[in-house]
């Protein structure tokens, strides 16, 4: 990477930091020639489980699987519909589709990106069997409500974390408020592994029994299968080093708070407040997987940036009920207009705990040379 490039992530500057404590971890892995199920994931199970606010946790092989073996543990298949966002990373309504179930989507509050829970009491019929709220950006959704008609209508609550681990809503963690609450571990999150992993937490020890069954083949005892399940196993190797990485978590939490802070106050005052929507009071504690901002332009704006090696990303340029392999369900542009803005609109700036203000201020100083030269063409074009 060049020097004066400025990337989305840098994993390399996390590994340095804790290089010692890593590369122990992994190699007692090794040595111990324990790889699957080994004493790291039970001490690590333990450590989430309490981070998290749960009483228990079942590591897995990614936070798709986690979804996926949630929706599994909660009998969820055919002919069923489970209510979500269509603003979303693929995997939310992929799991709902893979049991048989059917992805009924609610548009998003333009706000936090997050589900509207003033649009899900519609949509709730006699097929109905969860709502699958997702923590999008690392903000928690506006939970009271949605747990208030989950309740209300007996249905599950499957906390889709997955980029919000640590976050809170009124005191309360992401993934601890619902029937099921599931994290990824994916490299690029908060909290990553050295590949795919993710987790599963719930309070209900019943329903933690059966998550453990299904994730090794519905077996126990070994070659004795009570029910179907699948390979959803998290590696010991992967276990170790979130174990490593879960003690600095916090700090990396906020380090990545005063960097959204320090972007939006630059952005202030730049004059650009107006691409950062207005914080929505949620009693919440956001911890900022991305930093996101919304520009009518953004395409352009993200080819500008490129050009002065300034790295991007876009979450999401498709929203899930425009995506092809959900054609079937009947979707047409205009059906969830603020999912839809937000899919032309977002643009995720360079987000993580190393990453030095300076760098952030340059990234912002960029972002204003790029309005002020448009605005210095459109008044041509007036003139």
């Amino acid at each position: 990477m060049e020097n004066n490039t400025i990337p989305m992530l840098d994993l390399r500057a996390q590994y340095q930091t804790l290089k010692p404590e890593l590369d122990a971890a992994v190699m007692g892995v090794v040595e111990s020639m324990q790889y699957i199920n080994g004493p790291d994931v039970e001490a690590m199970e333990k450590e989430i489980a309490e981070y998290c606010q749960a009483n228990h946790c079942i590591g897995v092989s990614s936070g798709s699987d986690a979804l996926l073996v949630s929706l599994m543990a909660l009998d969820i298949g055919w002919g069923d519909e489970v209510i979500t966002t269509p603003y979303t990373f693929f995997a939310t309504a992929g799991a709902i589709v893979r049991v048989g179930a059917k992805p009924v989507f609610v548009d998003i509050d333009p706000v936090t990106f997050n589900i509207d829970p003033r649009g899900i009491a519609a949509k709730i019929t006699p097929r109905t069997r969860a709502i699958m709220p997702v923590h999008l950006f690392g903000q928690c959704a506006e939970m009271d409500p949605i747990l208030d008609l989950a309740k209300k209508h007996k249905l599950a609550v499957i906390e889709d974390a997955a980029q919000a681990i640590g976050s809170e809503y009124k005191g309360r963690r992401a993934g601890s408020m619902g029937t099921v609450g599931c994290y990824s571990f994916f490299p690029s999150k908060n909290l990553g592994c050295m590949g795919d992993g993710g987790a599963v937490v719930t309070q209900d020890k019943t329903l933690a029994d059966k998550l453990r069954l299904l994730r090794g083949h519905g077996s126990h005892p070994k070659y004795y299968h009570k029910v179907v399940g699948g390979n959803f196993r998290l590696d010991s190797i992967h276990a170790a080093v979130l174990r490593v990485k879960l003690k600095h978590l916090e700090t990396w939490s906020q380090a990545r708070q005063q960097g959204a802070a320090f972007y939006t106050a630059t952005l202030a005052k730049y004059g650009l407040s107006r691409l950062v929507e207005a914080p929505k009071i949620l009693q919440s504690r956001h911890i900022f997987n991305q930093y996101v901002i919304r520009c009518a332009d953004r395409d352009n704006v993200r080819e500008f940036l490129k050009k002065d090696k300034i790295t991007t990303e876009v979450y999401y340029p498709v929203p899930m009920h425009l995506q092809e392999c959900f054609e079937n369900l009947g979707h047409k542009v205009g059906d969830f207009p603020e999912s839809e803005r937000a899919a032309l609109e977002s643009l995720a700036l360079p987000m993580y705990p190393e990453l030095p203000n300076a760098q952030r201020e340059r990234v912002v100083r960029c972002l204003a040379a790029f309005f002020e030269a448009a605005g210095k063409m459109a008044r041509r074009a007036a003139a």
